[in-house]
């Protein structure tokens, strides 16, 4: 070959690999979007802003049918999920998991100009978690048999794989070492008869991994260690050096899987993701620098120590949407881990491969009046807490909580917050910002600083919070807030 044409292709192989490293998106990346909202944004708005941003993977929550209809034109790969409460029925019926395929499955899959593109159904949102105890998880293979006959039945069993999610809290170590990961003991029967099937039929185990929990739970997890930080001091397992919480937690679960006989099962990280309020830590500044360093870390394709250049087969960050009627059992921080806030705003900047650095906002959202319910000072207040305990315990108060954005803007700014919750979550209908004669509307933003007093957005599908949701949805809810009454004094 001539020196210059050597050369020549020396260089153009050189921008190739130049090229792929500076270009190229993180590969098989995708988001959670869940629709625990009161004002949920217009399925349609969300998916102009997944496509605005290069998302191509879904996996929802919930199948909400409005949703559905907004992906059928989409050409978003979708993960659906089955929730948790259908597990029993679905685990003693084959002809209700026929019906549920049905409903949401095989009747938005209409070919010819588009249909939605299902490559997975999720048996349960997370079945295993331990403060379900055996809620769930006794039904989930029994449940897995019917869907997969259902979808089998009607030919989508080489389109769609049937998986479990498996929380972060179903394998763990007791020393802290990943060498040492096991499930936890009553959940061995149930796994290895789950892995069995999903090896049966090429499917990836879906888990969960959460840096920020084991960041909270564990006191031998730094905070730099779990943000993916240089400066952070490694974790040794014999050999084999641990530079981030991501892959200490990974390797936990590949040696879980390892001892009952599964070394070699592709993983998809179903849930990953940092919460930006809520809870000390749990802001903006903090969730974009762990962001960063995760999709460096995927995006290095190095594996980790006990899968070394084997990478999760994909990664779905949670979440999309800031959701402000999600479970807050665990913590306030729950209604926190958007990326993009309840109306599509981006909270920080980060390139999930949208050939920008910038993430690109919701685009036309329509908000409710430039209005706001506050505490009036002219009154007596001597049960101005009481009252806001009533509206926290059915609107979201958790920027209130210690360490949250509003938890430094005290008393009586925090009973203006509880109000203006409320009043928001019922369309800033006049009625919801009386207590008891103890509140005035306002068109003076009484925002300040980080703490911000939200005005929602206008939607068809809002829930107000009367006093049938208080009886019917919200228990969890009201029993948190009244423990949590310290915030409101």
């Amino acid at each position: 070959m001539p020196p210059t044409l050597s050369l020549i292709l020396f260089f153009f192989f050189l921008f190739l690999n130049l090229s792929a490293l500076t270009f190229s998106p993180v590969s098989a990346l995708g988001f959670n979007w869940g629709t625990s909202a009161s004002h949920p944004l217009s399925p349609f708005k969300v998916v102009q802003l997944l496509n605005s941003n290069n998302i191509t993977k879904i996996k929802l929550l919930d199948p909400n049918p409005l949703v559905l209809q907004a992906l059928s034109a989409s050409t978003l790969q979708l993960t659906i999920a089955i929730p948790n409460p259908m597990l029993k029925l679905l685990n003693s019926s084959r002809k209700a998991a026929e019906s549920w395929v049905h409903d949401n499955v095989t009747r938005y899959l209409s070919g010819g100009t588009g249909g939605v593109r299902i490559e997975y159904i999720a048996v349960g949102d997370e079945p295993f978690l331990l403060s379900y105890g055996d809620e769930y998880y006794p039904y989930v293979m029994g449940a897995v048999a019917n869907i997969q006959a259902a979808i089998t039945k009607v030919n989508l069993e080489s389109r769609i794989k049937v998986v479990v999610p498996c929380s972060y809290d179903a394998f763990l170590s007791e020393s802290g070492l990943p060498s040492k990961g096991h499930f936890r003991p009553e959940l061995n029967k149930t796994m290895i008869q789950l892995l069995t099937f999903l090896t049966a039929h090429r499917s990836p185990f879906f888990a969960s991994i959460s840096p920020f929990l084991s960041f909270l739970q564990n006191k031998n997890i730094s905070l730099d260690f779990a943000l993916f930080k240089e400066t952070a001091r490694p974790h040794n397992d014999s050999h084999r050096t641990y530079k981030n919480s991501f892959e200490l937690s990974y390797d936990t679960l590949v040696a879980s899987l390892s001892k009952i006989g599964f070394s070699t099962v592709d993983i998809v990280v179903e849930q990953v993701g940092w919460p930006t309020d809520g809870a000390d830590n749990a802001n903006s500044s903090t969730a974009e620098t762990f962001m960063k360093g995760l999709l460096d870390y995927l995006h290095s394709r190095s594996g980790s120590p006990l899968r070394p250049r084997r990478p999760p087969l994909e990664t779905y960050i949670l979440s999309l949407l800031d959701e402000d009627r999600r479970n807050i059992s665990t913590g306030p921080f729950e209604r926190h881990w958007g990326v993009f806030t309840f109306d599509g705003q981006a909270k920080y900047h980060l390139n999930f491969g949208q050939r920008t650095k910038n993430l690109v906002n919701a685009q036309n959202v329509e908000y409710l009046s430039p209005k706001w319910c506050v505490l009036n000072n002219n009154k007596d207040l001597s049960n101005a807490s009481a009252r806001a305990l009533e509206a926290c315990s059915v609107a979201d108060c958790t920027a209130l909580a210690p360490g949250a954005s509003c938890s430094n803007i005290g008393w009586p700014g925090n009973i203006s917050y509880a109000f203006n919750s409320y009043y928001q979550q019922n369309d800033q209908r006049p009625e919801s910002c009386d207590f008891q004669g103890l509140a005035l509307i306002t068109t003076i933003d009484p925002s300040n600083n980080n703490c911000r007093f939200p005005v929602q957005i206008r939607t068809s599908n809002s829930q107000s919070l009367d006093a049938s949701f208080l009886l019917k949805a919200i228990p969890l809810s009201a029993v948190f807030w009244l423990s949590q009454i310290v915030y409101l004094q």
